[in-house]
C-alpha cells in the first residue's frame, strides 16, 4: 500500500458527504486509503476493494506461517520422503 498523505488523504466526514464521488475516485486512482475524521478524530477508513483484499490475503498468509512455524517448533512435521511415499501409494504414481 502506498504511504498516506495527510494533506489529501485525511478528510472530515462533512467534506466526504459533500464530495463523495470525488473522494471515492481519488481513493481508486491513488490506491491510498482515505481517513475520515469526525470532531477532529479519525472515524473511518475508506479502502479500494482490491487493496482491502490484498491486506486480508497478506494477513491470512502471515497467520498460516505463524501456525506452520509453531507446528515445526512442536515437532509436528512429516519428512518429505514420507509425504512423497504416501502420495505415490494413494494416487498410484
Amino acid at each position: 500500500m502506498l504511504p498516506l498523505r495527510p494533506s489529501t488523504d485525511v478528510r472530515p466526514v462533512t467534506e466526504f458527504r459533500a464530495n463523495t464521488s470525488a473522494i471515492i475516485n481519488q481513493m481508486h486512482s491513488t490506491r491510498r486509503p482515505v481517513i475520515l475524521t469526525q470532531h477532529g478524530r479519525s472515524a473511518a477508513v475508506l479502502l479500494d476493494p482490491e487493496v482491502y483484499e490484498s491486506l486480508i490475503d497478506e494477513i491470512e498468509l502471515l497467520r498460516d506461517l505463524a501456525v506452520s512455524e509453531a507446528q515445526i517448533a512442536a515437532g509436528q512435521v512429516v519428512p518429505h520422503e514420507e509425504v512423497a511415499r504416501r502420495m505415490r501409494e494413494k494416487y498410484s504414481l
